[in-house]
């Protein structure tokens, strides 16, 4: 869609995204080389909650249901295999956490479509399955690193925004779910409430350039490179 004359000019979605990229890349470069840096983990507590928004926008608006959570899916394995053998990790990565958040959207669109008892059963039995993945799973392999990014509040964010009506309406529960994640995780989490100040200027429009899949490509290949300069460096 073009944007009209007069209308709303703010931020596309690939303005969006190029802004969640940088600030994640500050948050990585932060977390794996300079944890001493506060302000850069402080910036890349914009990248999750605007990833998440465009994950719900995603769900809307994507022509294979099937393909975009087959890629998400499929990458976020690759990328769980890579952590284990290089760093003998089972920390489960955003990836991850947005896959299973896909899959929540779409079992829930199929209860709501369907209108079947069937329909809210097979979304209530994924929901308990994935907090059952959140909250317990981490417990009983108590000597690994195991956990969801973002936990159980992260896999949710993407799904509630998708049920808001309006933009206002999404970023309301979206600064919502942010408070519960604050409360969840602490620390520098909680300026991740600057976020829906910067999704109030997206203007629905998705941008010149087809940026669809530079997340894809761009995520493991930032953390390989931090990867290989944390060898060189420390």
């Amino acid at each position: 869609m073009e944007q009209t004359k007069g209308s709303f000019i703010g931020m596309n979605s690939n303005q969006l995204k190029i802004v969640a990229l940088l600030a994640m890349t500050c948050d990585h470069v932060g977390k794996l080389l300079f944890p001493q840096i506060d302000i850069l983990q402080i910036v890349g507590r914009l990248a999750f909650p605007i990833f998440a928004y465009m994950i719900a926008e995603g769900c809307v608006h994507t022509k294979s249901k099937k393909k975009y959570l087959l890629t998400m899916a499929g990458l976020g394995l690759i990328c769980q295999i890579v952590y284990f053998v290089a760093m003998d990790s089972l920390y489960q990565c955003v990836l991850v956490t947005f896959s299973l958040s896909i899959g929540l959207i779409y079992v829930l669109d199929y209860a709501i479509e369907k209108k079947k008892v069937s329909g809210y059963f097979w979304f209530g039995s994924l929901l308990a399955a994935e907090f059952f993945v959140c909250a317990f799973l981490p417990k009983l392999l108590p000597k690994t690193d195991f956990a969801i990014d973002y936990g159980l509040v992260g896999v949710l964010l993407p799904v509630c925004i998708y049920l808001g009506k309006s933009r206002m309406e999404k970023i309301l529960i979206m600064l919502l779910m942010l408070v519960f994640l604050g409360i969840d995780m602490g620390d520098v989490q909680w300026y991740a409430l600057f976020a829906p100040l910067l999704l109030s200027l997206y203007n629905g429009q998705r941008g010149k350039l087809k940026m669809k899949h530079l997340f894809y490509i761009y995520y493991p290949l930032h953390l390989l490179g931090i990867y290989l300069i944390g060898l060189v460096i420390f």
